[in-house]
């Protein structure tokens, strides 16, 4: 009998110590697979939609968020420019602002075509690259930070506009930081 209760505790023992074992190395396999994002050597900090945590709501899209694990290893004030694809170079048919926050910094506006930017690989023709000017923010700190943009031109990456007329359709594509430099 005593037999018996050995081998038992010794099977359960080993059970415990493998499991053990094995949720340690998913957690930490876990967190060196996080997508991070890290900063240029210029300091600019680019994010592409493709790239992001996306929330889309199709009943509500004023809601539709995009968001990064961002590396910033430089501190310091930021210029925020997001970057459309559209056919209008007129009007980028954003009803809502679009809100941009990292920590306790956030910016809000509503995006304008500030640059048409022409023969780009990231959008085919007949849709041009706007460029929007957004405003700057301060990133105090240096290390790991969570980035979060709020807009309804965030679409998913299966989006196809309906049919119908889509000189109004127009989508974000990435949002890019730029140090200011005095």
């Amino acid at each position: 009998m005593r037999r018996v209760v050995f081998l038992f505790l010794m099977a359960a023992v080993l059970l415990l110590i493998n499991s053990c074992g094995n949720s340690n190395s998913k957690v930490a396999g876990s967190t060196r697979d996080i997508n991070v994002v890290r900063q240029n050597a210029d300091g600019t900090i680019s994010l592409y939609l493709q790239t992001a945590d996306c929330y889309n709501n199709e009943v509500d899209p004023s809601g539709n968020t995009a968001e990064w694990n961002v590396v910033v290893s430089k501190s310091g004030r930021y210029n925020v420019w997001i970057s459309s694809s559209t056919k209008d170079t007129n009007n980028l048919n954003y009803k809502n602002n679009v809100m941009v926050s990292i920590q306790d910094a956030r910016l809000e506006k509503h995006p304008k075509c500030d640059k048409i930017i022409h023969n780009t690989n990231e959008v085919t023709y007949p849709y041009f690259r706007a460029d929007s000017f957004l405003g700057s923010m301060y990133i105090q700190d240096t290390g790991l930070f969570n980035i979060q943009v709020i807009s309804e031109k965030i679409m998913p990456k299966d989006f196809n506009p309906q049919n119908g007329s889509q000189a109004d359709f127009s989508k974000l594509i990435s949002v890019s930081l730029t140090p200011v430099v005095r």
